[in-house]
């Protein structure tokens, strides 16, 4: 069963703000497997966006449907900065 987390305009405005700051991205590839990195939110368009991870090395999709976060399956929190 797949849960929804508000509405779309929401989960935009929500991305919209925390555009070019760092995030963490957690996925849920299914079948109890996830990815977790850190990166930076750097792009932001009408029906998706993109993330830059951090790591040069990464092997993985990194540009994502608003329908996936507001579905579950990604979830995308900015990272607090230690002061």
């Amino acid at each position: 069963m797949i849960k929804t987390n508000g509405d779309i305009n929401q989960v935009k405005k929500s991305i919209r703000d925390n555009f070019l700051k760092q995030v963490d991205v957690t996925v849920n590839l299914g079948r109890n497997k996830t990815l977790r990195y850190c990166g930076q939110l750097s792009g932001v368009y009408p029906a998706l966006f993109t993330v830059r991870p951090d790591d040069e090395n990464f092997l993985g999709k990194t540009s994502y449907s608003y329908a996936e976060v507001l579905c579950g399956s990604v979830s995308v929190k900015p990272i607090k900065k230690a002061e």
